[in-house]
């Protein structure tokens, strides 16, 4: 005879004749949850500042914070009159304008920054739009390429939204160099650039737009501005001569915690030797 349960835990109590014999489990009953944060958060989250502490909601983002924490508050350039004018350089989770026109030296503190963070071991991005990026001249310069991350987009749209994208991954310094003008694509709304300052502050990112002229409005905590950049020239009379460099002038056009109007003067000599090569 074959009795039929409408559960199959039930099904072996009927066959079982023996009750002597405990019931058999297919399963083990899950082990019980404890409400609230485990005690391993709750000692992580006590490393952190108060004003941190508070809004720490889940594990990852608590070591994301402690990680940003232990990095120093800013990112140097190793170019010694912009870095001052910052207040030591980049600061990290904010967003930093340069602008300048053209054969001012604005790509040359790019490539510095850029291997400033690379020689130390941080992961930097480069959104290129001007195209004017070089790996070989980079690598020449002092780039480690295997922690550059290079993207070319095509209008000023894709450039915004790929800083945005990448420096949501946790790239450590994200640089936007726009080109020369005239940009290519329309120009950002401004809302666009606030919420790429928002993602730089929420990842703990050091990020810098380069660009022709000021863009990115009240969403830079910090813009410096080039101003009269002369050529210096080697030889004399009407013997040919070789340009030698060029003497660049920024100021601090803005700054949310220093006084604005400092200015300082960054000396860019010719490298003969990679022009030679």
């Amino acid at each position: 005879m074959t009795a039929v349960a409408p559960h199959l835990d039930w099904q072996f109590q009927l066959l079982d004749l023996d009750r002597s014999h405990p019931t058999p489990t297919l399963v083990p009953p899950p082990p019980p949850v404890e409400p609230g944060e485990t005690p391993a958060f709750r000692q992580l989250r006590s490393i952190l500042t108060p004003d941190i502490a508070s809004k720490v909601r889940s594990g990852a983002e608590l070591l994301r914070h402690i990680a940003n924490h232990e990095r120093t508050e800013v990112l140097p350039t190793t170019i010694e009159a912009f870095d001052a004018l910052l207040g030591g350089g980049l600061p990290r989770g904010k967003l930093v304008e340069l602008a300048s026109r053209r054969a001012s030296g604005r790509f040359s503190i790019v490539m510095s920054t850029l291997a400033a963070a690379t020689s130390i071991g941080e992961a930097a991005a480069l959104i290129d739009l001007g195209d004017h990026f070089d790996p070989q001249i980079a690598e020449a310069s002092g780039v480690d390429l295997r922690r550059l991350l290079w993207a070319r987009p095509n209008t000023m749209k894709e450039a915004v939204m790929s800083a945005e994208m990448i420096t949501a991954t946790g790239f450590q310094l994200v640089v936007v160099d726009l080109g020369l003008h005239p940009l290519r694509g329309r120009r950002a709304p401004d809302a666009a650039w606030v919420r790429l300052a928002r993602t730089a502050e929420a990842h703990g990112s050091a990020m810098l737009v380069s660009s022709p002229y000021p863009l990115t409005g009240t969403a830079s905590a910090a813009v410096l501005k080039g101003i009269a950049t002369h050529a210096k020239w080697l030889g004399k009379g009407n013997a040919p001569r070789l340009l030698e460099g060029i003497d660049s002038g920024l100021t601090l056009e803005k700054h949310r915690h220093l006084k604005a109007g400092a200015r300082a003067s960054v000396a860019f000599i010719a490298d003969f030797a990679a022009l030679s090569a």
